[in-house]
């Protein structure tokens, strides 16, 4: 009953948050000329960490099989390392226990948009509902405030980037892909998240069986190397 209770109460909040965020779209978010803006008066997307130190980080974009995304927390645990997990709101939504494994473990939880749509195509406004909602969802479920968004499929446009940026959010890409949704191959896998893998490198994975029976290799090879596998923020650093 408690459950059913808490469900309850969390989807009343996002119901009300989504009315929130049609009266803010219609009246209040700024257009894509007034976005706040970089330091520099410029925002752009981050491809990779600190080149200086011997830090990698394994970036897992989430919209399905939760079974595989457990299964990598235990992977990690048993290997003393920490990843980054890019959730999509309505996964996330449905998904609020294995939210709050990721955290228990000390890895991070970062913002993958909720609907994994064309965040190219998108205008401003759109771009910052996609963003935004995912966001409170992710606070509502598990207490954190994401801080880093990574476009669904790597599309993003100057909307994406000001939008992200006046919600307080870096767009992360990425320097290594593993194409692991695409290529069910476990040695195709492991091959493109080590060959001539260096510091700062940012590793693009899926929470797929195979990406899953690759990361104990994975993670050996980098041991072996001498680079440590850290959260997208600590390689930022």
């Amino acid at each position: 009953m408690k459950k059913l209770e808490k469900k309850i109460t969390i989807l009343s909040n996002i119901a009300l948050f989504c009315a929130f965020i049609f009266v803010f779209s219609v009246c209040f978010i700024p257009t894509k000329t007034s976005a706040v803006l970089g330091g520099n008066g410029t925002v752009t997307a981050i491809y990779n960490g600190n080149r200086k130190n011997p830090n990698v980080s394994l970036m897992f974009n989430v919209y399905e099989n939760t079974k595989v995304v457990e299964d990598i927390l235990v992977v990690l645990k048993e290997n003393n390392v920490k990843a980054t997990f890019f959730v999509g709101g309505c996964w996330a939504d449905d998904n609020g226990d294995t939210l709050n494994k990721i955290i228990a473990d000390g890895n991070e939880i970062a913002n993958h948009g909720y609907f994994h749509k064309d965040h190219k195509k998108l205008s401003y406004d759109k771009n910052y509902e996609e963003i935004s909602l995912t966001g409170v969802i992710v606070k509502a479920l598990c207490g954190v405030q994401p801080t880093l968004f990574a476009p669904p499929s790597g599309s993003f446009s100057e909307n994406t980037l000001r939008a992200a940026d006046s919600l307080g959010y870096k767009v992360i890409m990425w320097s290594k892909d593993t194409i692991d949704w695409r290529d069910k191959d476990i040695d195709l896998v492991y091959k493109r998240a080590t060959k001539n893998v260096t510091n700062g490198d940012l590793i693009l994975m899926h929470p797929k069986e195979h990406t899953l029976l690759a990361l104990p290799r994975i993670l050996e090879y980098y041991n072996s190397i001498g680079l440590k596998v850290v959260t997208v923020s600590e390689n930022l650093k």
